[in-house]
């Protein structure tokens, strides 16, 4: 039985295959991941804009997830791009140390 993929399925799919199949939120330089916290909701209008204050109602958790782009970098020492998925921050140490210096160090080259 054959399955044809169309339109969204199909973009996904593709997608998958060029990037990576599976690709979680992780930095290859950095390492950082998304963290666990919580927002605290509040209703009500301030004091100050003429309000009888504001009030805390609940604490509702969520995720903070990393600045992570995929990006395509020219490595001079291979002579060829290496795609890695990275943070600004990790973006910036490797425009300090050098492309290759720092992928090795983190293991992606």
């Amino acid at each position: 039985m054959k399955i044809h993929l169309t339109g969204a399925p199909l973009r996904a799919s593709l997608r998958a295959f060029f990037w990576g199949y599976v690709m979680s939120k992780i930095c290859s330089i950095t390492g950082s991941r998304a963290a666990r916290g919580s927002v605290i909701h509040r209703r009500g209008m301030a004091k100050k804009k003429g309000g009888v204050g504001r009030h805390v109602t609940k604490n509702v958790s969520r995720i903070f997830g990393p600045n992570l782009h995929r990006q395509r970098i020219w490595v001079p020492e291979l002579k060829k791009f290496v795609r890695i998925r990275v943070t600004a921050r990790g973006l910036k140490t490797i425009n300090k140390n050098g492309a290759y210096a720092t992928l090795k160090k983190a293991g992606a080259i």
